[in-house]
């Protein structure tokens, strides 16, 4: 009699009482302090693009299982709803509805199913549908509703620059950061979210939270988001003390901008990222210093999600070199 063939089914592969959906509606759960922080600042806005968002990826997954693959449907395990949540947060909350159902199509069609679903994307589908959005539409993309303290709905009619944004622009036309520090808003207004950016960049306090209640779940481990961060923080530092007219702090950078979200939300996902502690080091660090050199010598003022997505492109190789040694091969070698 012949054996019965083994069949391994796609990443994520955890040993665990949990289940995915469980590690999703986790998640969901983790981005709820940052949701309502956006729903403060921008009011309805930021709860139209998230809807539409999550809408349009589950509707998208439902119609290319349906009927183009024509495999189960998925729709209720949590991931697609997770990719609209973060799509949402990584876009202006006046972005057009019609751009953020284009961002969806692109992340579950082309990024996610194109690969077979869920377990065989080689990259974060949130991310490149940000990116794709980024680089066809970059005026819209890069229109940023100023929060205002004080204003009966949060939100100045005129756009403004994120922080990073603003030190940017200044330093390439020849400005201090001691001249551009009345325009960068405080340590407290980022880490409260009254500052301008995307939807899931507001309030640092709110993504810690959520982040320290994943860890404390245990759906991700510290390795990737504490050793991302430490990066940024270490490179940032070096500069800031080489130049601090020209180079802004390292909070100034941990706190604005995508970091502290890319670092516990998307550089985590369990399909894109490293398997071994080893490899998550090795991960985390690129993502730290690629997001340095964009954000100080690229074009753009943010570099979380580039970073994020090049580094996805090194998985494979990563967990190839480290991958852990084959149980029984040691003692083999010794008798050998």
């Amino acid at each position: 009699m012949s054996n019965p063939p083994i069949i391994v089914s796609a990443s994520p592969h955890i040993h665990s009482e949990k289940s995915l959906k469980k590690i999703m509606y986790d998640v969901v759960i983790a981005l709820v302090p940052a949701f309502l922080v956006s729903m403060y600042v921008f009011g309805i806005n930021a709860f139209v693009v998230t809807a539409v968002a999550v809408v349009s990826c589950l509707l998208f997954e439902y119609l290319i299982q349906k009927y183009l693959l024509k495999t189960n449907i998925t729709i209720t395990d949590g991931s697609a709803l997770i990719t609209g949540i973060l799509l949402a947060f990584n876009l202006p909350s006046g972005l057009p509805i019609w751009m953020v159902v284009i961002g969806s199509l692109f992340a579950i069609g082309v990024v996610k199913m194109s690969f077979g679903g869920l377990g065989f994307n080689i990259f974060n589908p949130a991310l490149a549908g940000r990116v794709f959005l980024l680089i066809s539409f970059p005026v819209q993309m890069t229109m940023w509703p100023t929060a205002v303290e004080n204003n009966a709905t949060m939100i100045d009619a005129v756009s403004g620059a994120t922080p990073l944004g603003i030190i940017k622009e200044g330093v390439m036309y020849g400005d201090t950061i001691t001249s551009l520090s009345s325009k960068i808003p405080s340590t407290m207004d980022m880490l409260l979210g009254i500052t301008g950016g995307s939807l899931g960049e507001m309030s640092a306090l709110a993504l810690l939270i959520g982040g320290a209640y994943l860890l404390y779940r245990r759906v991700i481990s510290w390795h990737i988001p504490i050793t991302m961060l430490v990066t940024i923080g270490i490179m940032t530092s070096i500069f800031w003390l080489i130049n601090p007219e020209h180079y802004a702090n390292p909070l100034i950078h941990l706190l604005s901008g995508g970091a502290i979200l890319g670092a516990f939300f998307m550089a985590t996902d369990l399909v894109t990222s490293p398997m071994t502690k080893k490899g998550m080091f090795v991960f985390a660090i690129g993502i730290g210093v690629i997001t340095v050199v964009i954000r100080l010598f690229g074009a753009y003022p943010e570099g979380v999600s580039f970073a994020i997505l090049i580094m996805n492109a090194f998985v494979p190789l990563i967990n190839s070199y480290f991958k852990p040694r084959r149980f029984g091969a040691a003692i083999k070698s010794k008798i050998m």
